[in-house]
């Protein structure tokens, strides 16, 4: 059967050259989905019609479809410019063999267009897609490991009957699957892959006991039964030649060099890591839109900006402030504004901020949960601000993520590890630490004894265990003990970011670009010794844990993380910048759960009908709701959750 092609858009345009450098750039960020029957039955063009329209907000001008037989790809166009029919997807090769449906950016995709044009591949148009649509045809499925950039793509390759589906080394871009004894289906979210009829929304339980233990789920697994998230650095192959169970494989994964001898002095370390960040940031401004960049006032994005400054004529930048009236104790230096400005003052940059009030929580949550859909992390509703400000005004925005975990920005997590006798004790005690909402000895009271039942024998230590399946290096020393951890957070607490980043700001229509996570950069990260990312692990060592407010003593007092990165970025930064303590994105949420919000949350999780007793208990929630409000303990972090599943149940269970 000949394949059909409906492509009615897609993510490309006409590139032009930047700043006389000759080079061109294809924006492709985008959605994408796919159906694939494993009883050898044609695909209805209605319900993959359904499923893109799902998605429409990553790609609101226009859509394209191919149909193969038991085989149908979609695509979601955000388009910018070049309206023609060179760069439509899903984007066939000349004889058709190979098809492709791409959401993404490949920032070396004109080299790679060199080399393969070198091996006499025809090109008809300047789209990073069409470089993959190539790549894989010289190449075969080794061709992710040529790729420096963000994306998830699906490849259908007619000669071998065979799907195959790719995402990025660092998870930047997100991809879902569903399988059944009938049905293969993908996209770039879940609420796509919930239009197809085989597919229900019901509670993963397993899921749910994750994101209740790690306010994260750490796994493979989603909120959504049998939805599951196709890791970072992997590939699943679906070979309908061979029955098409789908098979995974794990293409990338970070690698430290805990034994790496080096003759490099610290000097010559911190050249590398400026220049890398430098060149990294240039990679990533090629663009034919306009461009800009958050800016908080710390190293990570400050470092960005005033790389991307040098080189842009006008460069805008975003901060999100808040409202500090009620807030109390360490929240009064949550707003980052003061130093924003200044830093976009000394790097001329056209600056816009919104400022958050304890009201805006309450007015967001309904349209950022149904955006966000896959609960992770912690509050996140500041960011869909601040995104929604940058969306106004620009189509792409640098962002910083990524600088703390590759290069130690959390010391007061890495200490949990510290002192440990061997690997399970290792294990033991960093497990305890992320524990970050209910213990396994709160367990018992907080889920309802149906819920205990279904997640009866799945453990939560077994699931944090297992991210270290790719730890192939020793557990031994103090520096071990901290290049574990980093890895930890990288696969763990980063991809949460990442995937919630990618919600948000396709929501938007907003491409967030993140220099930090440059292949190039990572690597050289990896092998920075833990010295000088941390340079006082003795004195940290005798730090007592029993200490009250030790925590934050290490947090606020210290310049302790990112030693190397501080003084990389003196030439790029003032004192005052590089200098200054770390301090985290986040609301005054502590003060306004207790002041301000505090009708709203009684009215939502006080409620005897709320959704979420279907699943947690009544008196646990109240409890925990006594406890913030008296100011005894700060539980904000578990009263987010709580609202976030609330809404969660109201959008998607109905």
């Amino acid at each position: 059967m000949s394949p059909q092609s409906h492509a009615q858009g897609c993510c490309e345009r006409r590139p032009r050259s930047f700043r006389g450098t000759g080079s061109v750039w294809a924006r492709t960020m985008c959605g994408i989905a796919g159906i694939v029957s494993l009883r050898g039955e044609s695909i209805v063009p209605p319900v993959l019609k359904r499923m893109t329209d799902r998605i429409a907000h990553r790609g609101p001008d226009g859509e394209g479809h191919y149909f193969d037989g038991p085989v149908g790809l979609g695509h979601r166009r955000l388009a910018v410019i070049d309206l023609s029919a060179a760069g439509h997807q899903p984007m066939a090769s000349e004889n058709g063999d190979v098809v492709v449906t791409y959401n993404g950016e490949i920032y070396n995709f004109q080299t790679l267009r060199v080399e393969l044009e070198a091996h006499d591949h025809r090109f008809h148009s300047q789209t990073d897609s069409e470089v993959v649509v190539h790549a894989y045809e010289q190449w075969g499925r080794s061709c992710v490991d040529r790729f420096n950039g963000m994306f998830a793509f699906a490849v259908w390759d007619r000669s071998h009957q065979r799907l195959w589906l790719v995402r990025d080394r660092y998870g930047i871009k997100p991809l879902y699957w569903y399988c059944d004894d009938q049905v293969f289906i993908f996209a770039s979210e879940i609420k796509a892959i919930l239009e197809h009829p085989r597919v229900s929304a019901r509670v993963c339980y397993p899921a749910l006991n994750e994101y209740f233990s790690f306010q994260n789920i750490f796994s493979d697994l989603t909120l959504f039964e049998g939805v599951r998230l196709l890791q970072p650095g992997h590939t699943i192959t679906l070979d309908l030649a061979q029955g098409g169970t789908p098979q995974q494989t794990l293409y990338w994964d970070y690698a430290y060099a805990a034994g790496h001898t080096t003759t490099a002095s610290p000097a010559d370390w911190t050249d590398q890591v400026r220049q890398a960040i430098v060149t990294a940031v240039h990679r990533q401004l090629v663009s034919d839109v306009s461009v800009g960049a958050y800016l908080s006032g710390g190293i990570d994005s400050g470092s960005i900006t005033s790389v991307a400054a040098r080189q842009l004529k006008r460069l805008t930048t975003f901060t999100a402030g808040f409202d500090l009236s009620s807030a109390s104790g360490l929240e009064l230096g949550f707003d980052e504004r003061s130093r924003a400005e200044s830093l976009s003052n000394l790097l001329k940059t056209e600056h816009y901020e919104v400022v958050l009030h304890a009201g805006d929580m309450e007015w967001v949550l309904p349209e950022l949960i149904w955006h966000l859909e896959d609960l992770r992390v912690g509050q996140c509703y500041p960011n869909y601000y601040v995104a929604r400000l940058a969306g106004k005004f620009v189509k792409v925005v640098l962002s910083g993520a990524g600088g703390d975990e590759l290069f130690g920005g959390y010391p007061w997590r890495y200490y949990r590890g510290l002192n440990s006798n061997g690997r399970g004790d290792y294990y033991t005690r960093y497990y305890r630490f992320w524990q970050r909402l209910i213990t396994e000895t709160d367990k018992p009271r907080f889920f309802t004894r149906d819920t205990r039942r279904r997640v009866n024998g799945v453990e939560a230590f077994d699931v944090f265990r297992a991210v270290f399946d790719g730890w192939t290096e020793p557990l031994e020393t103090n520096a071990d003990y901290v290049r574990a951890s980093l890895y930890f957070e990288l696969k763990t607490f980063l991809h949460g970011l990442l995937v919630v980043e990618d919600k948000l700001s396709m929501a938007h229509g907003l491409e967030t670009r993140l220099p930090f996570l440059d292949n190039d950069l990572v690597d050289l990260a990896l092998r920075v010794p833990v010295e000088l990312k941390l340079s006082n692990l003795a004195d940290a060592s005798r730090l007592d844990e029993n200490l009250i407010g030790k925590r934050w003593r290490v947090e606020l007092e210290t310049t302790e993380g990112k030693i190397i990165l501080r003084h990389a970025l003196k030439e790029l930064l003032p004192g005052s910048i590089t200098d200054r303590t770390k301090q985290g994105f986040s609301a005054p949420d502590g003060s306004w759960f207790r002041g301000e919000s505090i009708d709203y949350i009684n009215r939502l999780l006080r409620d005897p009908k709320a959704r979420i007793f279907d699943y947690v208990e009544r008196d646990f929630v109240g409890g925990v709701l006594d406890q913030h409000c008296s100011g005894r303990v700060n539980r904000r972090l578990l009263i987010w959750s709580l609202l976030s599943f609330e809404w969660w149940c109201r959008r998607f269970l109905g």
